[in-house]
């Protein structure tokens, strides 16, 4: 025997229950498509009326500037490559650096197309420019309608809302210079506005722009809070820096500048040394040039009055060598005089180091105290940026005051024993000096006034000629200055990072979808109700002996009515399906019973009857349900005689059998409401009305009291060869169907079968069945033998069917939803 496989059949179940949800959510599409299209309309309206943002950047590249001697002395930095880049971003964020690039620009001014729908920067493509005297009084952020009359007048008005200007109310704005005629050129004055308009485009003429002044602090604060600076990698000296603007052209004159701002202020400080050289030397060449003047002159009178025209060659050695050692004395004193000044300087600040002059410009050799000042320098340069953004108190800012003490130690050691060293050199000269002196006795005394005039006015003359040198070197050094750092990449182009339409679209359906889909899942949760024939057979253990589609009909007798629509065939399938049950019996006793009144049991009992009247079996159709009943208004009969008065002894069985319009087809109404209808049902006399009725009628359809509510219906059903349990869709409870479950588990009742009562024609098809109306076959569209079969005129039913198939969204809907 072939082994089953289970795993299959698993695979099967779960592939069908897959199949079961998507055919159960699917047909709510109409909903999905009606809120993805809201959705996505409110998506493009928002895009239509938002302004773009736009995402501009540039890369700066942070060399290093440390100095090994600064490596040496801070042991933390020893193996690190020096570079603060914190330091750099916050200068780089700072307010400062946001002002000198604004300097370059022309932000102070913001130009607008005039549209009803949104804000149109035109920046540079604006056909008026606008110059601001800032140093008077000026109203900002107010804006004002200029129109462009001619190629030299122009007219200022206030700035009317537009139709989609939410917020038009305006702060006053300066009212005496709107509403008035001006010339391109003339400066428009008041006491709260100074400005001059410029026509840049003549071809704009008759077009209107709207303009509003910014303050530059404001604009300030507003740019540098913009910007963001992150690293573009974490392994490199590369700084991104970007800001987000609604004009892309805008934000990328801006980051430019702000990136060549910065790389000015890091070459102005480079330079800033070989200028404090510079003024230095000027400074000293200014004395010279007066006291080498004087001494000139002052030779030249003594060669003149004395009438000397050259020294005697015996003494023109010794005379050379005075001149040697004098001059090797004044850059002795020159230099002491640099290192007294360095000294002084140090004791003086102790922090900015930045006016100290290098040690190489004054003609100082020592490369160890040239590095310390070059690196107390650097320091003192690296302090200042950071106090620009930061406080005292902030952990670089202590670093570097750390870093500085150290080297100002080292210098100042460095420069005391300089100090000291310069001195011993000047005395050994000194005496030098002293001993050529006493050989100069000897000489006439005009003679050796002369050389000592001379000598002078020489030595003058070399250090002047020194120092013009060394201002040359420094005027070459200063020029050939480059700064440490560079700008890598120029901003460019923008990327649009608001709104983001592709993602807000994306969006947009999936909460269209997700909405609908999600309220209708919450709702199937909380609905306890049964919904379809998958969730009865969950739920109702009972076997399903038919499907009765829901009435749209204005009447409840259905089957006698409209013969033809597709309920009154569910009930001819009913009628098909009970023949074969109980065919031993030549009269069939039915029961028809629900959980709770309104699942449609008396509407099942009245149509039942109704097809097997039809069938031609002679059908009587009882209304048992003594405490609501409702068969006889259905037949339009009065309740004053009928089965309560039977069971009470009024009345014979005969009386109150009444027939209907229709042949074979009789009822009996309940009757007057009585106090005791549970005892009533219980009495012999309705064992012998039912027998009465067995010798006359071939269907005997009981409509009793919903089970739920009374207990007399479980008794009735012992008493029946079939009872009918009608479970209505979308009404009937779950936890309901548990007594009649329990019964039918404990064989307390027999002969019971449901019947699935107003299904909605959901349109869904599952695993072969239609979860609608009837039989599938005979009522799809496409039969033709149905529309010949019930005597309908074809072309009309093509009519129908043609006006039915045009989208009416209304109707669709409410197709879509329609519940019972």
């Amino acid at each position: 025997m072939e082994k089953l496989d289970l795993s299959q059949l698993d695979n099967e179940e779960k592939a069908l229950e897959i199949r079961y949800v998507v055919a159960k959510y699917i047909r709510y599409w109409p909903w999905y498509v009606l809120f993805i299209f809201i959705f996505v309309f409110a998506t493009y309206t928002f895009h239509r009326y938002t302004v773009d943002e736009f995402e501009v950047a540039g890369s700066l590249v942070i060399k290093n500037s440390s100095t090994p001697e600064s490596r040496i002395l801070d042991r933390s930095n020893i193996f690190n490559n020096g570079i603060n880049l914190e330091n750099d971003i916050l200068r780089l964020r700072s307010k400062n650096l946001a002002r000198e690039a604004l300097k370059k620009l022309h932000f102070d001014v913001e130009y607008f197309a005039k549209t009803n729908i949104k804000d149109i920067e035109l920046y540079d493509r604006s056909p008026i420019r606008i110059e601001v005297d800032w140093s008077h009084l000026q109203v900002t952020e107010i804006p004002v309608e200029l129109e462009i009359l001619s190629e030299t007048n122009f007219r200022l008005a206030p700035v009317q809302g537009g139709l989609m200007d939410f917020n038009s109310v305006q702060a006053a704005g300066d009212e005496s210079i709107l509403n008035k005629t001006y010339s391109f050129g003339q400066s428009v004055e008041t006491a709260r506005s100074k400005f001059t308009v410029f026509l840049t485009n003549p071809g704009r003429v008759g077009d209107v722009v709207i303009f509003r002044l910014v303050n530059p602090t404001v604009l300030e604060d507003r740019l540098a809070g913009s910007v963001q600076v992150v690293l573009a990698n974490d392994y490199s000296s590369v700084l991104r820096i970007s800001t987000t603007t609604k004009v892309p052209e805008k934000g990328r004159d801006y980051i430019n500048a702000l990136m060549q701002s910065y790389i000015d202020y890091d070459l102005n400080e480079k330079n800033k040394i070989q200028e404090n050289s510079i003024a230095f030397i000027e400074e000293q060449l200014g004395f010279l040039e007066d006291s080498m003047k004087s001494k000139q002159r002052e030779l030249l009178s003594f060669k003149v009055d004395n009438k000397l025209l050259d020294v005697s060659a015996e003494f023109s050695n010794i005379l050379a060598k005075m001149n040697s050692l004098d001059e090797r004395n004044a850059e002795l004193d020159y230099q002491l005089k640099y290192f007294e000044e360095i000294k002084d300087y140090m004791v003086r600040k102790s922090k900015d180091f930045s006016d100290v002059i290098a040690p190489s410009v004054i003609g100082v050799p020592d490369p160890l105290l040239n590095g310390l000042i070059q690196n107390l320098v650097t320091l003192s340069q690296d302090r200042r940026k950071l106090l620009a953004t930061v406080n005292e108190n902030h952990p670089e800012v202590i670093k570097i005051d750390v870093q500085m003490e150290k080297v100002q130690d080292a210098l100042f050691e460095n420069v005391v024993n300089l100090i000291e060293n310069t001195k011993k050199q000047k005395d050994g000269i000194q005496r030098e000096i002293k001993s050529y002196d006493s050989e100069f006795s000897r000489l006439p005394e005009s003679e050796s006034r002369y050389s000592d005039i001379f000598r002078e006015f020489q030595l003058r003359e070399n250090i002047f000629t020194y120092l013009l040198e060394k201002r040359v070197e420094a005027g070459i050094a200063r020029a050939a200055n480059v700064s440490d750092n560079a700008i890598l990449d120029l901003a460019k182009r923008g990327t649009l990072v608001f709104p983001k339409k592709t993602q807000n679209y994306g969006l947009a359906i999936a909460l269209g979808f997700l909405l609908p889909f999600g309220f209708i899942v919450l709702k199937d949760i909380f609905d306890d109700t049964i919904k379809d024939q998958r969730d009865l057979k969950k739920h109702f253990m009972i076997p399903q002996l038919g499907v009765i589609g829901y009435s749209t009909k204005d009447t409840n007798m259905v089957v006698l009515e409209h013969p033809k629509t597709a309920v009154a065939e569910s009930f001819r399938s009913l009628r098909s399906a009970i023949t074969y049950l109980a065919s031993g019996k030549n009269t069939k006793k039915i029961l028809v019973t629900s959980s709770v009144s309104g699942e449609g049991k008396t509407f099942t009992s009245l149509n039942l009857a109704s097809a097997m009247a039809l069938g031609s079996k002679r059908t009587v159709v009882v209304g048992a349900d003594l405490r609501r009943p409702k068969l006889a208004t259905y037949f339009n009969h009065s309740d004053k005689v009928g089965l309560s008065t039977y069971l009470i002894g009024k009345v014979s069985a005969e009386e109150i059998i009444k027939p209907s319009q229709h042949e074979n087809l009789f009822f009996v109404p309940s009757g007057v409401i009585p106090p005791n209808p549970a005892e009533l049902l219980q009495t012999p006399r309705l064992l012998e009305f039912l027998k009465y009725l067995e010798e006359r009628f071939d269907i005997i359809v009981f409509d009793t009291p919903p089970m739920g509510l009374v207990s007399e219906t479980i008794d009735l059903m012992r008493l029946f060869d079939i009872n009918l349990y009608v479970v209505r869709q979308n009404y009937t409870v779950k936890d309901h169907l548990v007594m009649i479950n329990d019964l039918f588990n404990n064989k307390q009742v027999k002969s019971v079968y449901g019947v699935f009562n107003g299904i909605i024609n959901s349109g869904y098809h599952y695993e072969g069945y239609n979860y609608g109306y009837g039989n599938t076959y005979l009522y799809s569209q496409n039969n033709k033998y149905m529309y010949n079969y019930y005597g309908e005129d074809l072309e009309t039913k093509k009519k129908k069917i043609k006006k039915s198939e045009k989208f009416d969204p209304v109707k669709l809907i409410k197709k879509a939803f329609r519940l019972k």
